[in-house]
């Protein structure tokens, strides 16, 4: 018999197809961008997928929504028939089009063969904001936002002090040595200032001077605070601010307590225990009050977040919602709606009275950190790793528009009539596409008014801004990361 035998040509085929794969012959190799339709909030994504010299495939991935290019996505598995797994999502190869779905989320995605991946974004030229009509240097970083009544600004700062500055020209009125960090926002009423500290304290001062009027024990002085570095992710930066309502102070601590105290005298009316560390401000409707709990370090991505609805009159729990992440928004309510986010990148809307999700949006990998603010129609919402401002419906979760800021936000915008404001911070880190800045977008539509570039610090992992600008007396307050309280002209 001539020619070779059937062994042979059999090895010969089988030789030549890993060949084929080893130089990257599968079909499905090389760049594919589209878009995965999620209704209201559509996303670009897409990836470029190659062939290793053993033939298996892997990819990296892009996505211009949240601003990512080139990301590792892991290897692509080969089910048959033309389907393939790529990161979570099944697709299938039909005419030159991958179409399918992402899993988890039962998101379509549909991508199409291209030349060339996406750039990402660069900061453009945007018009220059207004120079500061002063800068109060508060010495210690700065994650409070400042609370402003009658012509005087009240916030903490990490060097354990609370300070009263006039607004007029940023001079010191008083400070109060409270000893530890402080990284909550204050309640200031005609006569008294009321704020939470790391010692395990909440306090009630004298507005007019600053002197204690009382302190209440949280009890939470020992819990642990670890802020966002990137060998921890748990980014535990935040602090609740006192809520009064009706004489009473509602307010969540370190070690899952809830807390209700008098105002007047300091004394506990009730303590709620819940699981998980509690660093945002609660809500109130009605005889209910909402509050989240953040888990713990090992659960930062998807781990013990609660929502509790629990009854003002008496402490005992109405409800309770599992956020499947930590709950990093204050919980807002917006028209009949109680609005939340999460660090597993989800935008949720329950119903206040029963906890039931009228809808979710997913928020593309990014940790949804900033609360929202309702105004009109609409609430507004900025975010971490989008990097955006967004202006959204409460009756479905779509938004009007989307502004991207080119840095994250942790907390809330500030909203005039016609104008939101947002301050951004960044990283150090080389290749992170963050720029600490002032925002002033037009409400209406997004489009940007105006940029003020912010200090970013060498060697300093985060600077910028990690709290949220404040509206007051014609002046746009913004307390820094680099220890710095800055007001601006507004029109």
């Amino acid at each position: 018999m001539n020619g070779p035998s059937l062994s042979c040509i059999v090895v010969l085929a089988c030789t030549l197809t890993s060949f084929a794969f080893a130089q990257g012959h599968d079909p499905v190799v090389g760049r594919w961008f589209g878009v995965a339709d999620q209704p209201g909030d559509p996303a670009g994504i897409g990836f470029e997928i190659q062939a290793d010299a053993q033939g298996a495939l892997r990819a990296t991935a892009t996505n211009t929504t949240i601003q990512f290019v080139g990301r590792p996505a892991g290897p692509v598995t080969v089910q048959g028939g033309g389907v393939y797994q790529v990161g979570g999502i099944t697709l299938t190869l039909r005419d030159e089009t991958l179409t399918g779905e992402m899993t988890a989320l039962r998101i379509p995605v549909r991508l199409q063969r291209v030349d060339a991946m996406p750039a990402p974004a660069t900061m453009p030229e945007f018009p220059p904001g207004p120079a500061p009509k002063w800068k109060a240097a508060l010495g210690a970083p700065l994650y409070a936002a400042p609370a402003v009544r009658d012509g005087v600004a009240y916030v903490g700062s990490t060097g354990g002090l609370f300070h009263a500055v006039n607004l007029a020209d940023g001079r010191f009125k008083w400070a109060f040595a409270a000893g530890r960090p402080i990284h909550g926002e204050a309640t200031v009423t005609d006569a008294a200032v009321y704020f939470v500290c790391d010692n395990g304290y909440l306090f009630k001062l004298n507005r007019a001077d600053g002197t204690e009027v009382w302190r209440y024990d949280l009890g939470d002085a020992r819990v642990p605070r670890t802020l966002l570095h990137f060998m921890n992710l748990e980014n535990d930066h935040g602090a609740p601010r006192p809520l009064l309502v009706d004489g009473t102070l509602y307010v969540g601590a370190g070690d899952g307590g809830f807390h209700a105290v008098d105002a007047a005298s300091g004394q506990r009316v009730w303590r709620f225990a819940a699981e998980g560390k509690i660093r945002q401000t609660a809500e109130v409707a009605g005889d209910l009050v909402f509050f989240g709990t953040i888990g713990n370090a090992q659960a930062y991505a998807m781990g013990l977040g609660q929502l509790y609805a629990v009854k003002r009159s008496t402490g005992e729990l109405a409800w309770q919602h599992d956020m499947r992440g930590a709950a990093t928004s204050a919980p807002v309510l917006v028209g009949d709606k109680l609005i939340v986010g999460n660090r597993g990148s989800t935008l949720l809307a329950l119903n206040p009275a029963t906890g039931a999700v009228l809808w979710r949006k997913y928020f593309w990998g990014s940790w949804v950190e900033s609360t929202p603010v309702p105004a009109g129609e609409l609430f507004y919402l900025g975010s971490a790793d989008l990097r955006t401002v967004r202006a959204y419906d409460p009756r479905d979760g779509s938004y009007r528009w989307s502004t991207y800021v080119h840095g994250w936000m942790w907390d809330r915008v500030a909203v005039s009539d016609d104008t939101i404001y947002a301050a951004t911070g960044c990283t150090d880190l080389p290749g992170k596409p963050y720029h600490a800045s002032l925002f002033a977008l037009e409400r209406a539509t997004g489009r940007v008014k105006w940029r003020v570039p912010m200090p970013e610090l060498p060697g300093v992992l985060f600077s910028g801004f990690g709290s949220a600008p404040v509206l007051a007396d014609g002046l746009l307050l913004a307390a820094s990361l680099d220890g710095t309280l800055y007001a601006f002209p507004t029109p």
